[in-house]
């Protein structure tokens, strides 16, 4: 943790509302003016999309599973590095990955690959990053030590299941059948590397659907924000120092369900993480130049 190089890190699997976070912690920073260090988690995934699809092949036929949740589809060090040297230093190396033809258009290069290292921008007000392992920490690496304010999103599970589900089949081509196995097979990764972080986080963000999610096979479609519940748990008060009166009277039928923990309906997430996670990004940044 650093005072004059602070670090704020979103981790949540893909699918779980990481993008409503960014959004909101993107008019933050408009609105308050400040520079920050964007930092995408694919960008610290070991293989570009051809490589992984061969690894992966090359794995399952050892009797492996390779997923992007755990450390051999990583990497972690790299990570853990660019961490510890902007906490110190405010540098370091990133890149990008190429997402889409949009994106190849803008990078002049193929989907699914990586630009080359390059140095972070200079004079940023603090780093954010986004992606899977934000607060991840293994028998080598801790990235979680170097996080000035750590945030979780993540549905429940059977909610993140019928979003994977939903968005394999509709978007990737993927039967459900093939889907179902890739859920299964990375089980291990998952609550090993992904699940622990939820337990480090300042601030958690859990999407809980009020309709029948009970067997996510099977589920039509996809409950809407409006059909859902955000319960927001701030892990220590004395750290975050929530005004619960205040978002009480703020955010329309919420209601505190425990001392630490805060429920919001699902179509005011967007709104809650602005009013929550501003006076704490402001805080952050005013004492860089205290």
């Amino acid at each position: 943790m650093s005072k004059q190089h602070p670090v704020i890190a979103i981790t949540g699997s893909s699918g779980a509302g990481t993008s409503t976070v960014r959004v909101a912690m993107e008019h933050i920073f408009w609105r308050d003016g400040i520079n920050a260090a964007l930092i995408e988690g694919d960008s610290f995934h070991r293989y570009d999309r051809l490589e992984m699809q061969q690894q992966a092949e090359k794995a399952y036929a050892q009797g492996r599973y390779l997923s992007h949740f755990g450390p051999e589809g990583n990497l972690f060090d790299r990570l853990e590095a660019l961490f510890m040297e902007y906490s110190e230093h405010g540098t370091g190396l990133r890149r990008h990955y190429v997402h889409d033809q949009q994106e190849a258009n803008r990078f002049g290069q193929e989907p699914g690959t990586f630009t080359p290292w390059q140095q972070l921008p200079a004079e940023t007000d603090l780093l954010f990053y986004e992606g899977l392992h934000g607060g991840v920490v293994t028998d080598r690496i801790n990235v979680a030590c170097y996080v000035d304010l750590l945030i979780g999103v993540v549905p429940i599970i059977n909610l993140e299941w019928i979003q994977k589900i939903h968005r394999d089949t509709a978007e990737r081509g993927y039967s459900a059948e093939a889907v179902t196995d890739t859920i299964l097979r990375r089980m291990y990764d998952y609550t090993h590397y992904i699940v622990p972080q939820f337990s480090r986080t300042d601030i958690n963000f859990q999407r809980v659907p009020t309709v029948d999610t009970s067997n996510p096979f099977i589920a039509r479609d996809i409950p809407t924000l409006d059909e859902s519940f955000v319960v927001i748990r701030f892990k220590d008060v004395h750290k975050t120092r929530p005004d619960f009166v205040n978002l009480l009277h703020m955010i329309h039928d919420s209601f505190m369900s425990r001392c630490n923990t805060l429920v919001v309906p699902g179509g005011k997430i967007g709104f809650a993480m602005e009013i929550i996670l501003q006076p704490l990004i402001e805080r952050l940044v005013h004492r860089r130049v205290l």
